[in-house]
């Protein structure tokens, strides 16, 4: 689900003795509702969105102004934690192609973020255009020249703001971006980290049911978490710059076939849902049966007498995904949207920071 995005990263001093690896969590909630979430225990916090004013980034208004003022506060009693600010979202960059296509365009936009990381106390930049040189809202420009003014953007941030400040990105998980959007031999030196977006790999442009977010590949649905991650290691992107994605929310289809208990028929989507709504909404007691798919390791659920499809994350899935990412040595996980978890407690953040228990998290905190 592309939605504005905060990553967090937030961990208090014995937090971050407990945690074993980066715990990265987009945020686009209020000011005050963050403070309902466990966010002793992330390691950074992503604030989402700021967009472009003509540019130069931009944080759209005052209530930005001050839930961002709200999650830098966080760092008094935390810290350890990152705060960084993420540009775009999905429909959020219209203009990035053509302001990042110029010098004088990338010139202006960098001075701005310095400036704003500086007057903010914020430790970084994460870039969320969706997508270089990918089709994506209709009439949102693109083109091959994406791929060199990406590769010259980064290496002007990192030479402007130095070696202390987070510099990472937003990637689509799946083969078409990983393909054409980014030129990773020339990119990947100069960024902190890349946040895979392994979550929408089925979408709402769908029109068969699968696992929005596998770890693993099924026949015919090769696109997932370790497929992503395959990738780029054998085209030298580094384990230790990839922070996999996890999703917070599910995706409901509905006029979905029972062949298969709806797994792989065709559907149309209907809608998003919180992961704290999904137990409520989508019961036992309303029809709902859960399956556990053995070879993607992914769940679902389908109701026959509604004909509804369910694909989401939850607690055995985040936990292998985070066990994964200890045993392949990645920087982290990465999710989206902290707002969408269960209020204080028994949340996917306590799945990933009880399962994330023994790596190293100082090559997730710094760049």
């Amino acid at each position: 689900m592309k939605f504005i995005r905060i990553v967090v990263l937030g961990l208090s001093m014995s937090a971050a003795a407990h945690a074993q690896t980066g715990i990265i969590g987009y945020y686009a909630g209020r000011a005050s509702t963050v403070d309902s979430f466990p966010v002793n225990k992330l390691t950074e916090i992503i604030f989402s969105f700021c967009h472009l004013r003509g540019n130069e980034l931009a944080i759209n208004n005052a209530f930005d102004t001050a839930r961002l003022r709200h999650l830098v506060d966080l760092k008094k009693t935390n810290p350890d934690l990152k705060v960084t600010l993420s540009l775009g979202g999905w429909g959020g960059c219209r203009t990035c192609s053509d302001v990042f296509r110029t010098r004088a365009g990338r010139k202006e936009f960098v001075r701005s973020v310095k400036r704003i990381l500086q007057d903010f106390n914020v430790d970084g930049i994460d870039l969320d255009w969706e997508y270089p040189n990918l089709v994506n809202i209709p009439g949102y420009p693109y083109g091959p020249y994406d791929v060199n003014d990406f590769t010259w953007l980064v290496r002007r941030l990192r030479r402007v703001l130095g070696p202390r400040y987070v510099i990472s990105f937003a990637a689509g998980g799946y083969t078409a971006y990983l393909e054409r959007s980014i030129d990773w031999k020339r990119v990947m030196p100069y960024v902190t980290r890349v946040n895979l977006m392994t979550y929408d790999l089925v979408n709402g442009y769908d029109t068969v049911t699968g696992h929005h977010t596998p770890l693993y590949g099924s026949p015919g649905h090769p696109e997932s978490v370790d497929h992503c991650v395959r990738w780029l290691e054998d085209h030298g992107v580094p384990d230790a710059k990839m922070a996999i994605g996890a999703a917070f929310y599910g995706r409901i289809f509905d006029g979905v076939d029972s062949a298969s208990d709806g797994l792989f028929q065709h559907g149309h989507f209907r809608s998003g849902i919180s992961f704290r709504d999904i137990s409520r909404v989508c019961s036992p007691d309303s029809g709902f049966v859960y399956h556990w798919d053995s070879i993607a390791k992914a769940p679902w659920l389908y109701n026959a007498a509604k004909r509804f499809f369910v694909t989401y994350d939850d607690s055995t899935s985040m936990r292998l995904k985070t066990e994964y990412v200890v045993a392949h040595h990645l920087n982290g996980v990465m999710f989206w949207q902290l707002g969408d978890d269960t209020y204080f407690r028994d949340g996917l953040l306590d799945d990933i920071y009880r399962s994330a228990g023994g790596a190293n998290t100082n090559h997730a905190l710094h760049p």
